[in-house]
């Protein structure tokens, strides 16, 4: 703000200043504002200077945060002025005082248009700055075409063209449906060859929004930006002014590096290779030393780099250096370096095949956990949940539960949330789990939710083998002398339940069961009294006879809150004693809880409530939609000695699949082949749009059933003529036993879905669940299968066989032979479509669990729509080849009256 020969303006500043409290600041600020009012009212005996003086004047008191609700049309009017003084007053206290509604704006847009168009460079920069910085809709009609004229004129400097591609940034993110990008790829291809770097830095934020919305059309700037990051990186003719402590323009490379992040794959081999050699220049190169603003802006590049690099899917040698060099970050004693390495690494898990890589660091991440930082506590925390699986889950939920005594309150909570759910996920056996969430508990029972200790109960209601074992176990934290109220609430349930198996060892008869439940009495809340009766009322139904003295003590207990005002409490004090005058008959009204139903943990879908950065968390969980696959599944029904399969009685399912023959690879299938057949026709249904959480949401809580009958399914079964020998020879005859294993959910509805989605569940039944995530680019596609066993034992004699049409090439990574309890295994599938084809391809799965073989056909949504990508048709194109149909079916028209 230039005051100089303002002298008036000087002293109201001065006065301002000099006031000794905000009462005589609001009285000489009145007294200002008043007299500006009356001066503004004879606006025709107003000099150019002191409209500008009392201009100014306003501008500085909007700035102390009083209102000023007059003397915009004069600010407005300075606009039009012809000398850049009171120009520039205009444009900067129009751009303050005005927001892009306001009425007065619509008298400046000739103005501001004509500063834009015309030849004065100061003045197109004050008209620039202005649209910039209101970006309303009406600024972008009457304004954006010439704001891109300015940006691509040849004529212009480079700060005037500066300026208007950030004006245009703004315009188009205030208004993308104003402003007219259509055609601009090639436009922005030459502004990325430009020199100045000061233009291409602007015109690579530009870049960025407009990829951000639309990548498909600029393609052709994705060398561009390569090259622009190899000038970079090589410091090839860049001015001293853009070289930040020795780092050529650290701000360009983190934008030319994240609008590469916006393209899915880079095609061309040549671009693919001086990228990558960019990249590895940039890990090599980055180092932590003592200056902090060079640490800072060396590690926003590397870390853009990081980011660029799992975005690409790198390949195994530089995704194992990346984490090699995040391993030394958090090694070292700066915080912020520390926290963002935790951080980075977290996002590192996204990427398939470097969790084994990041083990290694376990101990440093562990470490991390006892830091004097809650933000760097936190990263650990969430990194140490994303790493664990079946390998490291013991080990990881130790350290948590060590961690748990001297912890955080703040963190506290969402520490035993999370080893709980690696508890459940990931138990090797259930009676480890039992001990943990009794642990668990037992050290942070504030801090432990209701759905914990309910999931460790549902586990052992539904597991029998179970059940004596966590009996035992509550008893024994039972006689501790001071035990949190949940632990009572868990402990009195299961010995309520499940004591009497115990009752020939010493220690557990019902009524020492009953005395040391009861001990826990007079430290519980109401809250906690109506599970201590009801362990009461099971004590005595376990009892029969009835030991009179244990009788006589219950019932007294009973008559006692028969009267309380608690009317839960109330309620079952009452039932409880007349039920247990029923003598035998007890036994079965209180007979043992049923099972209960399968069920989503409640535990993760909590987790997933809490959680704010999903960015993050999705390198830690794969959310999908629950979609509805096409499967036949059936029991393995094959002869031994490798006999031909004969055929099953009823009716057949027949699913087709591909015509390619995979005898070589596995001849025991020659025996489900058949040389005639019906072509399975299903019954198209709208997808469904169920919502489930991780793929090992719906976690099984009890053994799978022994023999479910499978329910026939809904199909029409059409005869078209005789099949080809190669179509013939891929059907494939599936049984409906009635000893099958039954696929959950409408086996007809889920591929369809995932024809049309790109990620959800594909198959699931008792044991297990296939889910889906594929990327689409062109002719090629990456599948990634989701293997979750959901049972607490392991899937034995696990095997994946791709029977792929001959219009796809598909190669599927190894599949593991066991699949361990409660986990999940990833097996990538590269996807490559050589011609247009119908036909599909099909997965044949199969797995062991006891004595049960599954064998699974399953449809992959490999089909043609997922390689189709549009086009834009110009009316110029369109009507000539419409005209040039014939009629139907090829030409079809239907007007519709509105």
């Amino acid at each position: 703000m230039a005051l100089s020969g303002m002298r008036g303006l000087s002293v109201f500043i001065s006065d301002v200043r000099n006031c000794q409290n905000k009462e005589q600041e609001r009285l000489r600020v009145d007294k200002e504002l008043g007299n500006v009012r009356t001066r503004f009212k004879n606006e025709k005996g107003l000099s150019p200077y002191e409209k500008k003086k009392y201009v100014w004047k306003m501008l500085y008191i909007y700035m102390l945060g009083y209102d000023v609700d007059f003397g915009h049309m004069e600010a407005v009017s300075l606009i039009s002025a012809p000398k850049y003084p009171e120009k520039q007053v205009g444009y900067i206290v129009t751009a303050c005082l005005l927001n892009e509604n306001h009425d007065f704006l619509r008298l400046a847009i000739n103005t501001v248009r004509n500063d834009i168009i015309g030849r004065n460079e100061t003045f197109q920069c004050l008209a620039l700055t202005l649209v910039g910085n209101i970006g309303g809709r009406e600024f972008a009609e009457s304004l954006a075409a010439d704001v891109q004229k300015l940006l691509i004129s040849s004529s212009c400097r480079p700060l005037v063209r500066k300026k208007a591609a950030l004006c245009l940034l703004r315009l188009y993110r205030k208004n993308p449906d104003v402003v007219n990008v259509d055609g601009w790829a090639d436009r922005m291809a030459q502004l990325l060859d430009e020199r100045d770097l000061g233009v291409l830095t602007s015109s690579m934020s530009l870049l960025v929004a407009l990829v951000s919305n639309n990548h498909e059309a600029y393609w052709s700037c994705l060398p561009k930006c390569v090259k622009t990051l190899e000038r970079l990186a090589r410091n090839q003719d860049i001015p001293q002014e853009y070289t930040y402590y020795g780092i050529p323009s650290p701000w360009l490379q983190v934008k030319t590096m994240r609008a590469l992040q916006y393209f899915p794959t880079v095609e061309d081999p040549n671009t693919r290779r001086s990228l990558f050699e960019v990249l590895q220049r940039i890990l090599m190169g980055t180092d932590v030393v003592k200056n902090v603003n060079k640490n800072n802006a060396s590690h926003a590049v590397l870390f853009e780099a990081l980011a660029l690099v799992m975005h690409l899917d790198a390949e195994k040698e530089m995704m194992s250096q990346c984490v090699a060099l995040l391993g030394k970050f958090i090694a070292v004693r700066e915080p912020n370096i520390r926290y963002l390495g935790l951080e980075n690494m977290t996002r590192m898990l996204m990427v398939t095949d470097v969790q084994d890589i990041i083990k290694r660091h376990q101990a440093q991440i562990i470490t991390s956990l006892k830091d004097p930082d809650i933000s760097i506590r936190r990263r650990a925390l969430d990194l140490l949940y994303g790493m664990c699986d079946v390998s490291n889950a013991k080990d990881i939920v130790e350290e948590l539960l060590q961690y748990l005594s001297s912890a955080d309150f703040a963190m506290r909570e969402e520490l035993s949330l999370k080893a709980a759910i690696l508890a459940e996920k990931f138990a090797p056996d259930l009676s480890w789990y039992v001990d943990v969430i009794l642990q668990l508990i037992d050290k942070a029972g504030d801090f432990v939710s209701d759905d914990i200790w309910f999931r460790v109960v549902q586990f052992v209601t539904n597991n029998e083998d179970l059940q004596s074992y966590a009996a035992a176990k509550a008893r024994e934290y039972l006689n501790k002398p001071a035990i949190h109220e949940t632990m009572v609430k868990v402990s009195a349930y299961i010995l309520g339940e499940y004591g009497h198996l115990l009752a020939r060892r010493p220690g557990y008869s019902p009524k020492e069961l009953f005395t040391i439940i009861h001990e826990k009495h007079p430290t519980v809340s109401t809250s906690t009294i109506p599970i201590l009766l009801s362990s009461y009322a099971k004590i005595l139904m376990h009892t029969q006879p009835p030991e009179p003295e244990l009788q006589n003590q219950i019932w007294t207990i009973f008559n006692k809150y028969e009267s309380c005002i608690d009317v839960e409490i109330q309620q079952r004090a009452a039932e409880y004693f007349a039920l247990s005058r029923k003598g035998a008959s007890l036994m079965d009204i209180l007979a043992e809880m049923p099972k209960f139903p399968e069920r989503q943990s409640a535990l993760i879908r909590k987790a997933e409530d809490a959680e704010v950065d999903t960015a993050e968390q999705s390198a830690i969980k794969l959310r999908a939609q629950q979609q509805m696959s096409t499967a036949l599944v059936v029991t393995d029904q094959r002869p031994p000695n490798g006999m031909p399969a004969q055929p099953s009685i009823g009716p057949l399912s027949l699913v087709k699949v591909p015509s390619e023959t995979v005898d070589s690879q596995n001849p025991g299938d020659q025996g489900l082949t058949h040389p005639n057949g019906v072509v399975y026709k299903e019954d198209p249904q709208p997808p469904s749009q169920d919502i489930i959480g991780d793929l090992l949401g719906t976690l099984s809580i009890e053994g799978p059933p022994g023999a479910v009958a499978q329910s026939p399914q809904s199909a029409t079964y059409e005869a078209e003529g005789a099949p080809s020998a190669a179509d013939a020879a891929a059907l494939v005859p599936v049984g409906e036993e009635s000893g099958s294993v039954q696929p959950i959910g409408n086996i007809n509805e889920r591929f369809y879905a995932l024809c049309l989605k790109d990620s959800g569940v594909l198959y699931e039944d008792p044991n297990i669940q296939i889910g889906i995530k594929a990327e689409w680019r062109a002719h090629q596609g990456r599948l990634v299968l989701f293997l979750g066993n959901k049972n607490t034992a392991s899937l034995g004699s696990v095997q994946a066989l791709i029977l792929p049409p001959t219009h796809l090439k598909m190669e599927l990574s190894l599949v593991p032979e066991t699949i361990p309890p409660r986990a999940q295994v990833q097996c990538p599938l590269e996807v490559m479509n050589l011609r247009p084809s119908r036909d599909v391809a099909v997965l044949d799965f199969s797995y062991k669990f006891g004595p049960t073989m599954v064998n699974v056909k399953l449809r992959l949504p490999a089909v043609l729509n997922k390689f189709l990508q549009p086009i834009t048709v110009s009316p110029e194109e369109f009507f000539p080849q419409w005209r040039s149909l014939s009629g139907p079916p090829l030409k079809l028209q239907e007007v519709v009256c509105i």
